[in-house]
């Protein structure tokens, strides 16, 4: 014994120390080296950006964070929205703030205003909910495998094609940290955190409404399940009432921009103002699903493959989609509530929108499914979806901030 007690242990391995750290803080070291990546991708696009960019040569990564989208929540946090609708030349309702929700704007504008500038301050928000979004997504995902997938799959969101979101002045990274609280609290049963996280939602960005159809699906697959998953009445409760209220928060922008105009189609129609960027003669309109239709057209069109071949693509993915969500072995084992809204959300996304090259930056809302991209142990595995998700970010960087504005293809 007094042997024993003598030995020296072995030293542990630099792996090992950082596997006993707090996950919390592995995380956080993970998302800082992800972070400085992406700022290097950054520096590596302002220096190749040309005179013909909307940045212009040299920019730098200030012009990059308060680009694009960041300077209509700059707008509204500085100017609020108009009570009078611009107008284009032809006497329909031009681009203006009111596409945009407040709750990223103002809460930006309150850090930039301890920091003396809202830039700065927009970034310290994405930053930090981009890093609270991590922690959360590895809670989630943990329910559904081991700590290595949850880790992995943080990984992969943190370092992801999109990961620029996490440091420019776009609403993306504080919606993501409310929908994955959401999300969790549906996972653990705890509905009454979403009377709280819905309106969050609601007022930070488009959304909510696919939240409410998962809402109504999670009910009904817990009303066929409650043989071997108890349903209580409080629980029926909460799910009728948390649903009631998205499609409320849902529509409740609508009514605001109504009452706030006079227009009755304010914001419809301020969404629509976007979408005559690709179609000149763009319905005033908006009806579901028909975006997405004439966005299919477009892209074949411009493809030179013809409206028909365009309708017949968008139907491929559709049930390509689906056929991923159903059938796919790593997607079904991270359960029926990440499928469910998955479904929900890329539905929603059919019903609302024009497929541009935005459509990368609004597929965020599913990144659970990194858990899936996760699940498979192989080490090479792991690495090589890691390097495509740097080579995407690389290309993303230098597409929509490097070249941005020089084609059709370079909006985020």
């Amino acid at each position: 014994m007094a042997d024993q007690l003598l030995t020296p242990t072995a030293p542990r391995t630099l792996r090992q120390r950082v596997a006993g750290l707090p996950v919390a803080v592995r995380i956080g070291i993970v998302y800082v080296l992800a972070r400085l990546v992406t700022t290097g991708l950054f520096l590596a696009a302002a220096a190749v950006t040309p005179l013909n960019s909307r940045f212009g040569s040299s920019p730098g990564l200030g012009a990059f964070a308060a680009g694009w989208d960041a300077w209509w929540y700059w707008y509204v946090s500085l100017y609020g929205y108009p009570a009078q609708l611009p107008l284009t030349d032809s006497g329909l309702i031009a681009e203006n703030s009111w596409a945009f929700m407040p709750l990223y704007a103002y809460l930006a504008g309150a850090v930039g205003w301890v920091l003396g500038n809202w830039v700065a301050g927009a970034v310290i928000v994405s930053l930090v909910a981009g890093y609270l979004s991590c922690l959360v997504l590895y809670r989630m995902l943990r329910m559904r495998g081991d700590g290595s997938m949850a880790m992995w799959a943080v990984v992969f969101f943190a370092a992801g094609p999109l990961a620029a979101m996490f440091q420019v002045g776009y609403a993306e990274s504080l919606f993501l940290l409310w929908l994955f609280l959401a999300l969790w609290c549906v996972m653990r049963r705890e509905y009454a955190w979403l009377y709280l996280l819905v309106p969050l939602m609601g007022f930070t960005r488009p959304g909510v409404l696919a939240f409410a159809l998962f809402l109504a699906l999670h009910g009904v697959h817990r009303w066929f399940t409650r043989r071997t998953e108890p349903l209580p009445r409080r629980h029926i409760v909460h799910i009728v009432a948390v649903g009631l209220l998205s499609v409320v928060v849902g529509f409740s922008w609508q009514v605001l921009a109504a009452i706030g105009t006079g227009d009755p189609g304010a914001y419809l129609a301020t969404e629509l103002a976007w979408r005559r960027n690709w179609i000149l003669d763009a319905t005033p309109h908006f009806l579901p699903f028909e975006g997405f239709v004439q966005g299919a057209q477009f892209w074949a069109g411009q493809m030179q493959l013809g409206e028909t071949t365009g309708t017949v693509i968008l139907v491929a993915a559709v049930i390509g989609a689906a056929a991923l969500l159903l059938f796919e072995p790593h997607v079904k084992r991270l359960g029926a509530d990440l499928r469910l809204w998955t479904a929900s959300y890329l539905l929603y996304l059919l019903a609302v929108f024009f497929p541009q090259s935005s459509l990368f930056r609004l597929l965020l809302p599913v990144s659970p499914l990194w858990g899936a991209a996760a699940m498979p142990r192989s080490r090479v595995w792991r690495i090589g979806v890691l390097v495509a998700c740097l080579l995407g970010q690389w290309w993303w960087i230098h597409t929509m901030y490097a070249m941005a504005g020089t084609s059709i293809w370079t909006v985020p």
